[in-house]
């Protein structure tokens, strides 16, 4: 029996197709998107004994919904990949219920499993300082050496996604003052450049042997590729096991490092938030660890009536 009908098939497509094009939804979300609903609607064809075409796909209940999520935590989908299925099929059927005009209140009424939230852990500045110098130290050549370094020092000083660090350009090069980012979804957002992350870029491509031509990737691996995020994955893993730090110290707890600091020192929430590239204030204070002394001097400081 094929697991989903025709027509539920193409509003699956369809839907696809408008998160993509009006909502700016990257790639990855896209397929992680496709796989989740056509997981729930698989389920929903072998509960009920028929594919599910969109007036069955209407008449879900409350009963169904707890089914499909007993049986996805029955084969061991633990509860915060469950609360993102449960949202991409909640998405869904907000939309498809605007398009053939029925109440999707079962299914969206259905709650998400709890589960605590993981905190990034971003590293104190001595440590990032040290996991910086540590990657020049390990590696077999010196210009590999010096683009780690420069990697590094660009996650950290830029507040960079790796999948941004690693999409710069020869064109890039020398690193402006300012640098225009196009992050997820599409957004742009502007990042000044901190001289240390110049400098490191420009002692990486003085050693590259590679010629750092305008479209070709800046960050190159072994072979002249485009360098893969796993060879600085696998770089900072081997740095902070030398350094005894935890496993959470990963390219993108530089990331986390890079807003921290800056909250540290005084920086506004919000322009912390523009400067990652978050949609919401939330994520941004989710990333940012600030410790209890130094929130009582900054409240100290400024309140007034202190």
């Amino acid at each position: 029996m094929d697991l989903i009908s025709p027509a539920a098939r193409d509003a699956l497509q369809n839907w696809l197709t408008h998160e993509r094009a009006l909502n700016g939804v990257s790639e990855a979300t896209i397929t992680a998107y496709g796989g989740d609903v056509t997981s729930f609607l698989g389920f929903m064809t072998q509960h009920r004994g028929a594919p599910q075409g969109l007036g069955a796909l209407s008449d879900i209940s409350i009963r169904d919904m707890r089914s499909w999520m007993a049986f996805e935590r029955g084969r061991g989908v633990g509860a915060r990949s469950l609360a993102r299925m449960l949202s991409a099929v909640k998405s869904f059927y907000k939309w498809l219920a605007k398009r053939e005009g029925f109440e999707p209140t079962a299914v969206l009424s259905a709650r998400a499993p709890k589960f605590q939230k993981k905190l990034p852990r971003p590293l104190t500045e001595d440590a990032a300082t040290a996991m910086i110098e540590t990657l020049g130290t390990q590696a077999r050549e010196d210009w590999t050496a010096a683009r780690d370094i420069a990697v590094a020092t660009v996650l950290y000083g830029c507040g960079l996604r790796i999948s941004e660090a690693l999409g710069l350009k020869g064109r890039d090069v020398p690193l402006p003052d300012i640098l225009r980012i196009t992050g997820k979804g599409g957004k742009e957002r502007i990042v000044p450049v901190l001289p240390a992350a110049r400098r490191a870029v420009d002692a990486y491509v003085r050693v590259c042997p590679f010629p750092v031509e305008p479209d070709s990737p800046l960050f190159r691996g072994v072979r002249g590729g485009a360098l893969s995020p796993r060879i600085i994955q696998s770089a900072m893993a081997s740095a902070r096991a030398q350094l005894g730090l935890p496993a959470t110290a990963t390219p993108h707890a530089m990331r986390h490092s890079f807003a921290t600091h800056l909250l540290n020192a005084g920086g506004d929430l919000r322009a912390i938030q523009e400067l990652l590239g978050h949609a919401s204030l939330s994520t941004t204070q989710a990333y940012t660890a600030v410790d209890t002394a130094r929130l009582m001097e900054v409240y100290d400081m400024a309140h007034p009536k202190a």
